[in-house]
């Protein structure tokens, strides 16, 4: 039921490497190390709330999964550098209900990977907005879309967002715009429960209602149309 692999994650299969990494402490290593490239756990410790000695455990930790590796080292040769193993890392929960182990260490990471990317939305309206250029406030923001698909349809859409993203993830860093900033797409695919579901027999009441796309809600500032950022 996955889509490919187009971005270049480390794809988690083992239920303890989820479990591993579903911890506040490991993720913001994750997320300083993609984001900043190499770093010591000394470096790392005030950005991830831990101490230097805490934070060397988190990263050894890591390691032994292969999230993390040695980098090479800095100009003090006896300070320990790391980075992260890929760009990014995907899991799934898996298919077989009787794997129970493998579904419950899925779930505590998605839940864990939630609450720490909760209130960003909001962080960045509140301090990275503001201060933007209108070029770049417009194309910013948040777009909520619902669909009714089957699970085979949901992963063409998920295929084809990876496919649009992929040669901007994966290309050399020299290849990018001298103009070019970073910036963060964030997507939450959030199935429905049972009763949300819209088969043939709803589908003439759906059409009427919203239109044959779909419900849409859409936000922005001064009626523009916004993006997720």
């Amino acid at each position: 039921m996955g889509t490919p692999n187009r971005l270049g994650d480390i794809e988690i299969t083992d239920p303890q490497a989820m479990r591993a990494l579903a911890h506040p402490v490991r993720l913001a290593i994750l997320d300083h190390l993609r984001r900043h490239g190499p770093a010591t756990a000394t470096q790392l410790a005030p950005d991830v709330g831990a101490t230097p000695s805490v934070t060397s455990w988190h990263l050894r930790h890591l390691a032994g999964f292969g999230l993390v590796r040695d980098s090479e080292p800095g100009p003090d040769r006896r300070q320990r550098r790391w980075e992260a193993a890929a760009r990014g890392f995907r899991f799934e929960a898996p298919l077989d209900p009787a794997d129970e182990e493998g579904q419950a260490a899925a779930r505590v990471l998605s839940q864990q990977m939630f609450r720490r990317y909760a209130d960003l939305p909001s962080r960045w309206a509140d301090e990275v907005g503001p201060a933007l250029d209108p070029t770049w406030l417009r194309l910013a923001g948040l777009a909520n879309t619902r669909v009714v698909v089957s699970a085979e349809e949901l992963a063409a859409i998920e295929d084809g967002i990876e496919r649009v993203l992929a040669p901007y993830v994966t290309r050399d860093p020299a290849e990018r715009p001298a103009d070019g900033r970073g910036v963060l797409l964030m997507r939450y695919v959030l199935p429905e429960g049972s009763e949300g579901q819209v088969g043939k027999a709803g589908a003439e009441e759906q059409a009427g209602q919203a239109g044959e796309s779909g419900e849409s809600e859409r936000a922005g500032e001064s009626g523009q149309t916004r993006k997720a950022p």
